[in-house]
C-alpha cells in the first residue's frame, strides 16, 4: 500500500470560486476535491491524505492572518503524522503572491524548495529513508476582481513561476509537474478552481503518481 500526502493551500482544501468576500466555510466534497479524484483515479493500493488550508504559504508568515499559515512551519509535524509517506506531493505558492510580500517568482520558488529539502531530510518514508517528492506549480492567476487588490501585480509573476519550480525540483532530484498545462484558475475570483478543474488535475497527477512507482 501506497501512501500520498497532498500538502497545499485553498485548492487543496477545495475552496469554491466566489465573487464576493463573505465569511464562507463552503468547500468541495471529497469526491469532488482534486485529491480525491486523485484517490478514486489511483484505487486500490493507494491511501491519500488531504493537507489543505486556507491561506498557506510556502514558508512565510501572514502578518495579517496568522504565523500558521507559513507551510514551512507546519510541514515537520505533519511529516511525522503520517509516517511512513512513500510520496509527499505539494502545490503551494499561490498565496506567496499576495502583494503584501513582495516577493518575486524566484523568491517564492526559494520557499517551494525550503519544502522539498525538509521532506528529503526527514527520514519518514519507508524503511526510515526520506519520502519521494512531487511539487506541482500553482496555474496561473486568471482575471481577478474583489482579489485585485490583494494580488496586485500577481499576474505575470504567476505565470513565471513554472520556470523557477521546475528548477528548483530538478536541481533537488524529485518530480515535477506544472498544473498550468493541465488547468486554469476560475474566472469567477481568479485565484481557485471551478470543480471540473478539479478533476483534471486530479486525473494530471495520478497519471504522474503512477509513471513515478510504475517500477516499484
Amino acid at each position: 500500500m501506497k501512501s500520498i500526502l497532498c500538502y497545499g493551500d485553498s485548492n487543496t482544501w477545495g475552496a469554491i470560486p466566489k465573487r464576493q468576500e463573505v465569511e464562507d466555510t463552503r468547500r468541495y466534497s471529497a469526491a469532488e476535491r482534486w485529491p480525491g479524484v486523485l484517490r478514486d483515479r489511483l484505487g486500490a493500493g493507494f491511501v491519500v491524505a488531504e493537507e489543505g488550508l486556507n491561506g498557506r504559504t510556502t514558508a512565510l508568515d501572514d502578518p495579517y492572518e496568522g504565523a500558521h499559515k507559513n507551510g514551512l512551519f507546519y510541514l515537520l509535524p505533519c511529516l511525522e503524522t503520517h509516517q511512513p509517506i512513500d510520496l509527499v506531493v505539494v502545490m503551494l505558492g499561490t498565496n506567496d503572491l499576495k502583494h503584501r510580500f513582495g516577493l518575486s517568482a524566484y523568491d517564492i520558488a526559494c520557499g517551494a524548495a525550503a519544502l522539498l529539502d525538509l521532506i528529503l531530510s526527514r527520514p519518514c518514508g519507508r524503511q526510515a529513508e526520506p519520502p519521494r517528492a512531487l511539487l506541482i506549480c500553482p496555474a496561473p492567476l486568471a482575471r481577478l476582481d474583489r482579489l485585485a487588490d490583494m494580488f496586485a501585480n500577481a499576474g505575470p509573476k504567476s505565470q513565471d513561476l513554472q520556470t523557477h519550480y521546475r528548477e528548483a525540483a530538478e536541481r533537488r532530484g524529485v518530480f515535477f509537474l506544472n498544473a498550468g498545462d493541465h488547468i486554469h484558475s476560475s474566472d469567477i475570483d481568479g485565484i481557485h478552481l471551478d470543480a471540473d478543474q478539479h478533476v483534471l488535475l486530479g486525473e494530471a497527477v495520478a497519471v504522474k503518481i503512477k509513471e513515478i512507482f510504475a517500477g516499484d
